[in-house]
């Protein structure tokens, strides 16, 4: 089971680290605020992530 947490570890760090080399420091706040909103179950900060996000791949 540890080595499921780690792989899994290791997914998000390196999905971060994509995330910030290709769109900058603004793509790692999104990436944050839509992860946070989802962990949190609220709807706004997680709308708010994907947009930033959305318009960010849209560029």
């Amino acid at each position: 089971m540890p080595l499921v947490y780690l792989a899994v570890a290791a997914l998000v760090i390196g999905s971060e680290q994509l995330i910030q080399w290709k769109y900058g420091p603004m793509g790692i706040i999104a990436f944050l605020a839509l992860s946070i909103g989802i962990k949190a179950k609220n709807t706004m900060i997680g709308g708010i992530g994907a947009v930033i996000l959305v318009m960010l791949l849209a560029h």
